[in-house]
């Protein structure tokens, strides 16, 4: 079975690439670092220090792990190559909430890059996968848990 490909923007590559030399450069040697000095405590069966070192050192492990496993599945989309008639992971996009009567403006993202919180959705969230190549003027509907949400579409731009 081939493994998923996970979908990021340059912006999201460059995200995972810094934070995967900074636990590999930096946070490794720190940890080590804090290892070495529990260690020189002495008995290690009774030193919290130690435990929290280790404890840390493999969190950077499997962080480190999982980064490297996304980089290595990664599919990067160009956003100098974006379609703006439709939308598609990498575009900004403008919607009226029909309900609310609200503007709301989301970035397509990846599911790796998702944020809700931050304006980026994943092309694999409900909205998300309503939205991909809908164009100006659409409307799309997402189930939700109060019911049924509303969404027309106003504006798809470049994000850069």
């Amino acid at each position: 079975m081939a493994e998923k490909k996970n979908i990021l923007t340059y912006a999201g590559l460059t995200k995972l690439e810094n934070e995967l030399h900074d636990l590999k450069v930096n946070k490794r040697t720190e940890v080590a670092q804090k290892i070495k000095e529990a260690r020189e405590q002495g008995d290690l069966s009774e030193n919290a220090e130690y435990d929290a070192a280790k404890d840390e050192q493999r969190d950077i492990e499997a962080r480190i792990e999982e980064i490297e496993k996304i980089l290595k599945n990664a599919e990067v989309v160009d956003e100098d190559d974006v379609d703006t008639k439709k939308i598609n992971v990498g575009c900004k996009v403008k919607l009226l909430d029909k309900e609310y009567d609200e503007e709301l403006e989301f970035m397509i993202v990846g599911s790796t890059e998702a944020s809700s919180l931050n304006g980026m959705i994943s092309n694999e969230s409900p909205l998300g996968k309503e939205l991909i190549g809908k164009k100006v003027g659409n409307v799309v509907s997402v189930e939700t848990q109060d019911g049924v949400a509303k969404f027309k579409v106003l504006a798809i731009e470049r994000v850069n």
